[in-house]
């Protein structure tokens, strides 16, 4: 399959003609109307900092219904006993750095890179964007953030500084979109076990037409 070279209209290839890896086209910008379009889409960039701008729509792709959300027993006792705070949006820019700086199993760096923090940045002061944060006190101990849509939140990433932080994270924002998707993109282990599904791609862009015009549940829900 082709891997098409993006041009400066703000357009994108049908998603179904992905290669088998989900990479779909290079190149283009980080603007916010490419990267709304994008995940209106069903796509999304991911690269690494010594590579060109890389979009992508994987086949199958990983979903978190909201209701569905599998937390472990020590979750679930720190959220009983309420031992962090929940903001959502007061620290989106430290979110995301946390979010780069935090360690993956496997990768070396991170896609999370300065250009990338600063085309998301400009995401959050339009609206897009959001963090959810996780608190003891005034030390931000995990939390997560990406672009809500609708009844649709594409997440990018999160972190945890003290054990299961991302996990509480993710539990509230499941509360606020349930009803409707949580895009995990890629397949996962930790995501799986969170109660993350695989549905093939068709499935999942006939799925977000619909959710993302549906009612804004970010800010219905705050």
């Amino acid at each position: 399959m082709t891997v098409y070279r993006l041009s400066e209209s703000i357009v994108f290839p049908d998603p179904n003609e992905a290669d088998p890896s989900g990479l779909l086209a290079v190149g283009g910008d980080l603007s916010p109307q490419r990267l709304l379009l994008a995940y209106a889409s069903g796509i999304f960039p991911w690269f690494s900092g010594d590579e060109p701008l890389l979009w992508w729509s994987p086949d199958p792709r990983l979903v978190i219904w909201p209701a569905r959300l599998r937390l472990d027993r020590d979750s679930k006792r720190a959220i009983r006993q309420q031992r962090y705070q929940l903001r959502f949006d007061t620290r989106f820019e430290q979110v995301v750095e946390s979010c780069a700086r935090a360690p993956r199993q496997g990768q070396q760096g991170t896609w999370i890179t300065p250009a990338m923090q600063m085309a998301y940045s400009v995401l959050h002061k339009q609206g897009w964007a959001h963090s959810v944060e996780v608190w003891r006190d005034d030390k931000l101990c995990g939390g997560l953030y990406g672009i809500a849509m609708g009844g649709c939140f594409f997440g990018e990433s999160m972190f945890s500084v003290e054990k299961n932080t991302s996990k509480i994270a993710l539990n509230a924002l499941a509360q606020k979109f349930e009803g409707g998707l949580i895009d995990g993109q890629v397949d996962n282990p930790h995501l799986r076990s969170l109660g993350g599904q695989l549905i093939r791609r068709p499935e999942f862009l006939r799925i977000i037409k619909k959710y993302v015009s549906d009612a804004d549940l970010w800010s219905a829900r705050s």
